[in-house]
């Protein structure tokens, strides 16, 4: 029996902190022959878990039963895969849908149910047919369906939960709720809906056509509406908790995953945030978890990784920490068409920046391929198998449909390597800040529905798009990270605290009570840095110029670039970081500044009107750029060294490229974190707080690498190891020696030992030096 639960941010095994490392095995999509092997991969890779769908339509017969033990074909067995991971010591999380996508046809939903309540596949703007295999989530009779599911396979797991004895540590609830609406521009607008929407909003939107909403009004039916359907989902998921529960799913955590990242970036990854958020903040042992599809890791979109983590954590209470249920793993090649092919390293890279940042728990999404069982009536549809990939499945996986590893598995064996060294620090370790918050506005990215023929909302939600979060072509987060901020985010639609300077990205919608939050903090003293334009109207497009007027400034339209118009502009004064003096650089959109009292930072170059000032109100201040800077660090360092923010850790890496952050824990131990995204070897003395770091020597950081450095013991080759557990170093090159502080480390004789670890507290001191006080 074990206990496993959520509590300050970890996750706690018999009541220690532990970090839990999975990979994703389709059990169905395996001949029962092969799945012992593949879950040796995982606990050859490093893995302590397993994650697996429990797809609806592959279980359920055509006479509606449902097998989870085999009778009917052995992919079904459920009962045995879990079994057998128990056998093998894995954990398992369990993803019993309803949903399950994973490319099964109907996103895993027995044809049956379509067939039976065609109702429940809801209609959307102008009465049109939902254009994917969505459902209406509440629709009454999907909801009879879902229990009957449940009552079929819930009472599998909770014999075989950890509290009982079992290998099931955590259970998943339902999968991506609200993508496919999203995706497709889609929301259901059946009359059942309609009529759930009418009685929530008290029909303030009566004058209006909910199919077709355009004219006056829409601009608040659309924020309506998003706020709604974030009230659905909440309502979908107490649903199915409540069901599990009342089937015997009980004392382990539940788990909500986070869809929205795409082509290669993570720029609309905080919309799944945001739908999704209020149905699970604040609800005990159930946390959410990230679904990351970046490709590479790169200086282009580390923030994406980074922020979307920051976000996550913004709307988690005090005992729930970040996941991640779906961490993109293998080639990328999901096509099968070699359009795509993503380095090994991007996965280590990926994997040191989330432990960094205190996820608890990976699952590498998908770690094995397979084969898709046909389906047990033909469907007519050109392949006759559950899913539409063809007949193999996971061809990109780091072990492939025939059981042969690829380059992504060494890859994952290697990192895993470095996190198990150092996994009990972590695991009970926080990322620490430097001075400095971003802030997230989760109603900015309530953007996923707009009506064709509306232009006006068309218009506000690309105005949002642009400048709200990482800011304006990324460049606000990018410069925070690259010149060495470690920062969290902050929800700006609830109290926060103020003890950070506030970076925001800004856009001309911002909502009234959030405007007036805002005003007050700075008016109380508080620190902000507001990127993008002025906030000027609320989110039902009526004038709003709350914090405009605290502080004391109006603003002119957006002066945007065209082919034939290059606006520019010229930073002055102590915003001026450039040796080369002032320096004019091009912009995409510039807002003119109207700010009699304030200290102008930039100029438009032609005109010489403020587009950066900085402001004092009340007893805070505040810069306000409206422009889209580009990300020339010493710029961005200089604006926030004007609000009192200076990164803790700098260096002198030559490149634009190198992450870095801390962690530390309860005993006041800690980690350094650094990363190498650049394409370019790099060397760098590290420093903090203006201190060299490591007795000041040179660190070498290959391209596309990671480090993890435990502070505070010294002077060390970092180039040639690493760490590798409390008091432990693993060699990283082929010196046999290594220097820590006073202590000369030397690597075993036995050819079996050397290469791997030593432990410092079992070293002589080297000749001539004393033994030190502060090795960790």
């Amino acid at each position: 029996m074990r206990d496993i639960r959520l509590g300050r941010r970890r996750i706690l095994i018999d009541g220690v902190p532990s970090l839990v490392m999975s990979g994703e095995v389709h059990y169905f999509r395996l001949a029962v022959r092969d799945w012992g092997d593949r879950l040796d991969r995982l606990l050859e890779a490093g893995c302590t878990a397993v994650a697996t769908y429990m797809p609806w339509l592959v279980h359920e017969l055509p006479d509606g039963s449902v097998d989870l033990t085999g009778k009917a074909g052995g992919h079904r067995d459920l009962t045995g895969f879990l079994d057998l991971a128990a056998e093998r010591g894995l954990a398992v999380i369990a993803r019993p849908g309803p949903f399950v996508m994973a490319e099964l046809k109907n996103e895993g939903i027995p044809y049956r149910v379509y067939a039976r309540h065609p109702q429940v596949h809801p209609v959307t703007w102008d009465g049109a047919p939902a254009p994917t295999r969505t459902i209406d989530y509440l629709a009454p009779a999907f909801l009879q369906e879902v229990d009957a599911w449940y009552a079929a396979i819930m009472p599998v797991l909770a014999e075989r939960l950890a509290p009982n004895g079992g290998p099931v540590a955590a259970v998943q609830l339902d999968n991506e709720v609200g993508m496919l609406s999203w995706v497709s521009n889609s929301p259901d607008l059946t009359d059942g809906v309609l009529a759930d929407f009418a009685a929530w909003s008290d029909g303030a939107f009566g004058g209006l056509s909910p199919r077709g909403p355009s004219g006056p009004g829409s601009l608040a039916f659309h924020h309506a509406l998003g706020a709604y359907n974030r009230d659905r989902y909440a309502r979908y998921f107490a649903f199915l908790r409540e069901r599990a529960e009342a089937y015997g799913v009980r004392g382990v955590p539940y788990l909500v995953n986070i869809h929205g990242t795409g082509g290669g970036r993570g720029r609309t990854y905080p919309i799944g945030i945001s739908q999704l958020y209020r149905a699970y903040q604040g609800q005990p042992q159930l946390t959410s978890g990230s679904d990351h599809y970046l490709g590479d890791l790169t200086v282009g979109n580390v923030a994406d990784l980074y922020v979307g983590n920051a976000f996550m954590a913004a709307v988690h209470d005090a005992d729930q920490p970040l996941t991640s249920l779906e961490f993109e793993a293998g080639t990328g090649d999901y096509g099968e068409d070699l359009s795509l092919m993503v380095p090994p390293s991007a996965l280590e890279l990926k994997t040191r920046l989330c432990v960094a940042q205190g996820n608890r728990l990976i699952n590498y999404y998908l770690f094995a391929g397979g084969v898709n069982p046909p389906l047990d009536l033909p469907a007519g549809d050109g392949n006759d198998r559950v899913a539409f990939t063809g007949e193999r499945h996971g061809f990109a996986a780091p072990v492939d449909p025939e059981g042969r590893t690829g380059p992504a598995f060494a890859a994952i064996r290697s990192v895993l390597s470095a996190v198990r060294g150092a996994a009990e620090l972590l695991a009970d370790m926080d990322e620490e800040y430097d001075d400095v918050a971003l802030g997230f506005v989760p109603d900015h990215y309530l953007t996923e529905y707009a009506y064709p023929g509306d232009a006006e909302r068309r218009a506000v939600v690309a105005d949002l798009e642009r400048f709200r979060g990482m800011g304006s072509r990324d460049v606000l987060a990018r410069a925070l990270l690259l010149a060495g901020f470690s920062f969290p985010a902050v929800d700006l639609q609830e109290d926060f605290a103020r003890d950070r300077v506030l970076v925001l990205g800004s856009a001309t919608t911002l909502a009234a009570p959030v405007q007036r939050r805002l005003a007050a903090y700075v008016l109380d003293g508080g620190r902000l840095l507001l990127a993008g334009m002025l906030p000027g109207r609320d989110t039902d497009g009526a004038p709003c110029t709350i914090l405009a007027e605290a502080l004391g400034l109006s603003a002119g339209p957006p002066v945007e670039g065209t082919a034939e118009f290059f606006p520019s502009v010229r930073a002055e004064g102590r915003a001026d970081g450039r040796a080369d003096g002032h320096a004019e650089v091009r912009v995409g959109v510039l807002q003119h500044l109207s700010a009699p009292e304030a200290e102008v930072l930039v100029r438009e170059a032609v005109s010489g009107a403020p587009v950066g000032v900085r402001v004092r109100a009340g007893s805070g201040q505040a810069i306000v750029l409206t422009c889209d800077y580009p990300c020339h660090l010493d710029f961005w360092t200089g604006l926030l060294a004007l609000l009192g923010a200076r990164p803790r850790h700098t260096h002198d890496a030559p490149v634009p490229g190198i992450v870095v952050t801390s962690t530390a824990g309860p005993d006041g131990q800690r980690l350094v974190h650094l990363l190498n995204v650049s394409p370019v070897d790099q060397s760098l003395v590290l420093r903090r707080d203006g201190v060299p770091l490591f007795g000041g020597r040179g660190i070498d950081l290959p391209a596309r690498s990671g480090l993890m450095l435990p502070e505070g013991v010294g002077d060390l080759a970092w180039s040639t190891c690493e760490l590798a557990g409390p008091g432990l170093l693993r060699r990283r090159g082929t010196g046999d020696a290594a220097q820590v502080g006073d202590r000369l480390l030397t690597w075993p004789d036995d050819p079996a030992a050397r290469g791997e670890t030593v432990r410092l507290d079992q070293e002589r001191p080297a000749p001539g030096h004393s033994t030190p006080s502060n090795g960790s």
